[in-house]
């Protein structure tokens, strides 16, 4: 298959990103020549050019003779298009509408799960002992999953490698190369299977380069080193020595494992009101507890506490609605060290028939303390792309406008298409 030159065909990205890769791998199938211009994260997607082309400053984004693309499946999507008779996109409607499918089912359930899982090593997520838990589990549900439709398929998709297969092995790579160990994939073998068929075909070896299995699971440093210190303890057997042991284990351990500073929320007074409380009476009747609110107020600690509505920047530009989706599950997936000190929900709106634009997104959150914490607008990537207003919990507006996020059918009119708990 010839190789297909568009002038001007540039995809903007950092190094060794799996969601840029989709889109190379992709084009090395079709035949689809891309340039990958050398990136600077952090500076160049903050560019008046950039933002031109991506309004989110996020990466990757592709630039065309036309504009730009933005969104990791929506590139892929493109760049198969390209080449029709490649097969990526498969063979006929059906097997384009599972194609579709698979690409929706990593963007919303196997990738939130492994960026948690793998997020903390690279130093984009805070390491959190349930989050790791839970994604663990939701990964292990996933591989069950795929292996029961492997154990009857070779590919995802009809007879060959399509975009199911590219985006699918593009998102799992890390996990095997980092976090599943022979024992978490010895039950599904086929998944095994269908990777290796992949990643050792030219197309998969020209981006991925070649791929070598985890022998074990990568664990957080710091977890590491508290392991060792466990090991040293009794070494010191006279008592009077007892307490210089300790002093250089303290010191030893600082620089490897340092202690985390306390939140100025920790600091602030203490609160009558438990959130583990307020959070158990929310959540006791999925998904949302009807009288929630009406047994709240009388108990409501506002000094203590302080309500908020985050609303979305960018709503006139979400066209698509599975992409908006993903604005909810990638905002929560980054609400984790904000979670001790918040509770709230994040909706979707829009017309019902899920394909007629805008979509618009909102948010409400009860957050420690009298401000939007840092733990929120510094952690949470997402966060300086909504505009966070306080709400007077007193008024009857304020009150009625947390009921109707929560749980109305509409909010502000428009309907309610998703609505994601953060709790």
């Amino acid at each position: 298959m010839g190789t297909i030159k568009m002038s001007g065909l540039k995809l903007h990205t950092y190094p060794n990103n799996y969601r840029a890769n989709k889109a190379l791998i992709a084009a090395a199938y079709a035949g689809v020549a891309i340039d990958v211009p050398a990136f600077e994260f952090r500076k160049d997607n903050k560019t008046p050019e950039f933002l031109r082309l991506n309004p989110m400053g996020k990466v990757p984004c592709l630039e065309t003779p036309k504009g730009g693309i933005f969104e990791s499946n929506a590139i892929a999507r493109y760049v198969a298009r390209l080449r029709a008779d490649s097969g990526l996109m498969g063979g006929s409607f059906y097997e384009q509408g599972q194609v579709d499918q698979w690409l929706d089912f990593s963007a919303n359930e196997l990738e939130p799960a492994r960026n948690v899982w793998l997020y903390p090593f690279i130093g984009v997520m805070q390491f959190n002992q349930k989050a790791y838990t839970e994604a663990k589990k939701d990964v292990e549900r996933i591989f069950g999953i795929l292996n029961q439709h492997l154990l009857h398929h070779t590919y995802m998709v009809g007879n060959q490698v399509t975009l199911a297969d590219i985006v699918l092995v593009s998102a799992l790579a890390d996990l095997y190369a980092k976090v599943l160990a022979p024992e978490f994939i010895a039950p599904f073998a086929n998944v095994t299977r269908w990777f290796n068929t992949c990643i050792n075909q030219c197309a998969f070896v020209k981006v991925l380069g070649k791929f070598e299995f985890a022998t074990e699971e990568l664990k957080v440093a710091g977890g590491a080193k508290k392991e060792e210190k466990k090991e040293k303890k009794p070494e010191p057997k006279k008592e009077e020595k007892k307490p210089e042991a300790k002093k250089e284990e303290a010191g030893d351990d600082e620089p490897a494992a340092p202690k985390k500073p306390k939140s100025e929320l920790d600091l602030l007074p203490p609160s009558p009101m438990i959130l583990d409380n307020i959070k158990r009476l929310a959540f006791s009747q999925p998904p949302f507890y009807n009288n929630f609110f009406p047994e709240l107020w009388p108990q409501f600690d506002g000094e203590g506490w302080s309500w908020w509505l985050a609303r979305y920047n960018y709503n006139a530009d979400n066209k698509i609605y599975f992409q908006t989706c993903n604005l909810l599950g990638g905002f929560l997936q980054r609400c984790d060290s904000v979670r001790r000190y918040s509770m709230g929900v994040h909706v979707l709106t829009g017309n019902p028939d899920e394909e007629t634009p805008p979509f618009s997104v909102f948010g409400a959150y009860m957050f420690r303390g009298d401000k939007v914490p840092k733990e929120m607008l510094e952690d949470n990537p997402d966060a300086e792309y909504y505009t966070w207003s306080k709400l007077d919990w007193k008024s009857e507006a304020g009150q009625a406008k947390l009921l109707e996020l929560f749980t109305a059918e509409k909010v502000e009119g428009e309907h309610v298409l998703e609505r994601r708990y953060m709790k």
